[in-house]
C-alpha cells in the first residue's frame, strides 16, 4: 500500500535504465516499423504491439531482463502487459524512446 501511494505521488525510486542495460537488458521498440525506421535506440529490437503476441518466440528467455519503449510510454505499457501476461517476469515500461535514449 505505502509503495503504491509513494508510486502515485511520483516519489518511488527512480528506474537506473543505463544500469539495466550494462547488466543485459534488451529493449523492444513496440511502434510501426516506419516509426522505427525514423529513428530508434541503437541495438533495440522493432516488434510492432500490434504483433508482438504473434512474435514471442524472438523473446525466448522469460527471465530476461527486457525495456518496452514505444512514441509516449501507452503502447509500451501495453506491451509491458502483454509480456507480463505471458509469463515474462522482469518487464520494464522504459516510455517514449526519445526519453530513454536520453537516460542510457
Amino acid at each position: 500500500m505505502i509503495n503504491s501511494m509513494k508510486s502515485l505521488f511520483g516519489i518511488a525510486p527512480k528506474t537506473n535504465y543505463a544500469q539495466m542495460i550494462k547488466e543485459g537488458a534488451v529493449i523492444i521498440d513496440v511502434r510501426s516499423k516506419g516509426e522505427y525506421t525514423g529513428g530508434h535506440i541503437p541495438k533495440s529490437i522493432n516488434i510492432p504491439v500490434d504483433v508482438l503476441k504473434n512474435n514471442l518466440h524472438l523473446l525466448k528467455d522469460k527471465n530476461k531482463m527486457i525495456i518496452t519503449c514505444c512514441a509516449s510510454g501507452i503502447r509500451s505499457g501495453m506491451a509491458k502487459g502483454i509480456l507480463k501476461e505471458r509469463g515474462y517476469v522482469n518487464v520494464h515500461n522504459g516510455g517514449s524512446w526519445a526519453s530513454l535514449k536520453n537516460k542510457i
